[in-house]
């Protein structure tokens, strides 16, 4: 197993790709390790582009690295970190993990990062020069963090920070890593596929922009042989991974060296903070912890999806409660009032076709509502605003709407999208995707096995909650079916007994 990061709660970084951003600079966003034995490899650093030949970036360590943790672990502990009742060690889930050094309480207070030791967008930088100019064009703080972790990284021992890059991984686990080629390959059926290209779409503008506005201007200050495509898709996969929001520290970002070594386990509930009394970065175990044991903290409610798009794993099948999958529905363009429909989607920001959640135990009010709209007939047109409205989530009742009349028809139509989805998943699954194009380099084959491993994983996750939708609304179906009969069977024995 690899380690990975630490954007440890959904509230402390805001869903891809809403981050404020430059005028005319593309968005681009964060998006967690788990508990539970896992799949999980380690991605070339590829450009999205087909081809096989991979960039190195020329620092990190390997993701497997003790040497480099313990390195930084001492430098740590030489510029102000307390003494730790957790050491590095080479654990069963994540290669790389805290462990605990002596028995720790239910809700005791661990790590005690002091600010000093915190990368922000307030950090000094070693380029002066290179600050200075990214702070007068007043760039947002993701991308002024990525440029500051390449320019740190850039000047190896003259950087403060060059122990903490060189314990960060080479190659981040992250979707934005696979090849476009092998998006299309392997994740045909999952939507997470539209989510790793419009990333790494996402990722591209943003340095895109940078280089014409500010890098192009300055070119000895940002020279391109560092400042390239390449060196900034490893930045932003430090920063999709590793960076959190301290709502104690009025919601600002930061990468918080020794914390990011924690792994994930998704029953934990515990996540990062600034502790005012301490004056440090703590966290309060929701549990107790035996000595040798691996102490664990939360990245946040995620899908299996979404901790492949950011963090390059797969929990077991069935051990992510938070897990779901996106089913698309859209409207049919044959439907007499398809442009009213579209109208009234487009009206409340939502399009033809939508994903919405489908998890284990169910589907969504809007879900719900937005399938309604899609079956609704002409006749129904003066409620089609309040389909999209409440399908947008913008109805105050927590029941949502409910049209009976529709309920039939409407759960035919999630069902027939759940089988479609299934039948895309099962062909995957199944062998039915194409063959994997013939390598004679073993570590390209090998990169291939295991990016297969991590598809299948979780293409088998996605199709099991959808295996378990596909069943409640067919036993639904056959309630509302059966009960129509015996309803229709005795109306009838009542006209022939009046007869």
């Amino acid at each position: 197993m690899a380690e990975v990061s630490s954007a440890f709660c959904t509230s402390f970084l805001p869903k891809f790709p809403k981050l404020p951003v430059l005028p005319n600079i593309h968005g681009f966003a964060a998006s967690s390790r788990a508990s539970h034995r896992l799949t999980r490899c380690s991605i070339s650093a590829e450009p999205m582009p087909s081809g096989t030949s991979s960039s190195t970036i020329p620092w990190g360590c390997e993701i497997e690295s003790l040497e480099s943790a313990f390195a930084l672990q001492r430098w740590l502990s030489e510029s102000g970190l307390p003494p730790q009742k957790m050491d590095i060690r080479r654990v069963d889930v994540g290669e790389r993990g805290l462990v605990a050094l002596k028995s720790i309480r239910k809700g005791e207070k661990l790590l005690f990062v002091p600010p000093s030791l915190v990368i922000t967008a307030d950090s000094e930088w070693t380029n002066t020069e290179a600050g200075y100019v990214m702070r007068s064009n007043s760039v947002p703080d993701w991308p002024l963090l990525a440029t500051y972790l390449i320019s740190e990284a850039s000047l190896r021992d003259s950087s403060r920070w060059s122990i903490y890059i060189s314990a960060l991984p080479r190659q981040p686990y992250s979707l934005l890593y696979w090849t476009r080629a092998e998006l299309d390959m392997y994740l045909v059926a999952s939507q997470i596929r539209m989510r790793a290209i419009e990333r790494v779409s996402d990722v591209t503008g943003v340095y895109t922009d940078l280089r014409a506005r500010i890098f192009s201007k300055h070119p000895t200050v940002f020279p391109e042989e560092v400042f390239n495509l390449e060196t900034f898709k490893w930045s932003f996969g430090i920063l999709f991974s590793r960076l959190v929001r301290l709502s104690a520290m009025d919601g600002k970002v930061a990468l918080v060296p020794w914390a990011d070594m924690l792994n994930h386990n998704s029953e934990v509930e515990t996540f990062l903070d600034y502790d005012k009394s301490s004056r440090g970065i703590v966290f309060s175990t929701d549990r107790v912890y035996q000595s040798g044991e691996q102490v664990f903290i939360s990245y946040g409610k995620k899908s299996n999806g979404e901790l492949l798009l950011s963090y390059g794993f797969v929990p077991k099948e069935g051990t992510n409660p938070n897990d779901s999958v996106e089913l698309s529905l859209s409207l049919e363009k044959n439907d007499k009032c398809y442009n009213e429909k579209v109208d009234a989607l487009r009206k409340h920001g939502l399009s033809t076709p939508q994903q919405f959640p489908l998890q284990i135990t169910g589907w969504s009010l809007e879900m719900m509502a937005y399938a309604y709209l899609v079956v609704s007939s002409s006749d129904m047109r003066q409620r089609f605003d309040e389909m999209a409205a409440c399908a947008a989530g913008k109805t105050k009742s927590r029941m949502g709407i409910n049209y009976p009349e529709l309920e039939e028809q409407t759960l035919q139509f999630i069902l027939d999208c759940c089988e479609s989805s299934i039948s895309k998943y099962s062909k995957f699954l199944e062998g039915g995707s194409p063959l994997d194009p013939i390598t004679a380099n073993v570590q390209e084959a090998n990169r291939r096995l295991l990016l297969k491993q991590l598809a299948v994983a979780l293409c088998t996750s996605e199709r099991r909650i959808l295996f378990r939708a596909q069943y409640i609304l067919r036993r639904r179906l056959r309630d509302i079916r059966s009960g129509e009969l015996r309803a229709l069977t005795i109306f009838n024995g009542f006209r022939k007994l009046f007869k």
